[in-house]
């Protein structure tokens, strides 16, 4: 069975992390959840009282984020990759920079040391040249940085079609399977 790592940081977009975690699921991808505290405030405000609840039962395993001796901060953890959805710019600096200090930071390190995916959905605007160069070390790295931007192209029909499209794109960038985003025809 494929496993991966979700990240949910305290950025807003806590919808893609809901958006990715039922795509996973129903690809049948296991999921080891991580959370931060701050991701928990940004779930309950912006998608809901039961969103973190409905995370939670999406994923096969849930650490806390301060456990940084969890199974998924070993390289000898058999996992396929990670995704962080969404990815605050605190998150981002850490991983760029090598600062484990939670289990987000501590797995995703983990991911461009063993050299398996590692998808960023870095969401912030407008960005500050901190920013982007953290950009650019963890995608020097290895890691892939995917800003949520819409697929305008597709003619989305609202935020939910916006959402799930972003998420589709953030799992085939792990290329464990048939691609399962819209793509762009011609």
């Amino acid at each position: 069975m494929t496993r991966i790592v979700l990240g949910v940081s305290g950025a807003s977009g806590a919808a893609l992390a809901l958006a990715t975690a039922r795509l996973l699921v129903t690809l049948g991808i296991e999921i080891d959840l991580v959370v931060s505290p701050a991701a928990e405030r940004t779930l309950r405000e912006e998608c809901g009282a039961g969103a973190l609840a409905e995370l939670t039962d999406l994923a096969d395993q849930r650490h806390g984020s301060g456990d940084i001796g969890a199974r998924i901060a070993s390289g000898s953890a058999p996992l396929a990759g990670m995704i962080v959805a969404p990815c605050s710019m605190r998150s981002l600096a850490a991983i760029a920079n090598g600062l484990d200090d939670n289990l987000i930071t501590r797995a995703a390190s983990v991911q461009l040391k063993e050299r398996r995916p590692l998808i960023l959905l870095a969401r912030e605007a407008p960005l500050t040249l901190a920013h982007l160069r953290n950009m650019t070390a963890a995608t020097e790295m290895g890691a892939i940085v995917l800003p949520p931007v819409p697929a305008f192209y597709l003619k989305p029909q609202g935020l939910n079609a916006v959402v799930d499209q972003i998420a589709a794109r953030a799992v085939d960038l792990l290329r464990l399977g048939p691609q399962v985003a819209q793509g762009w025809t011609g």
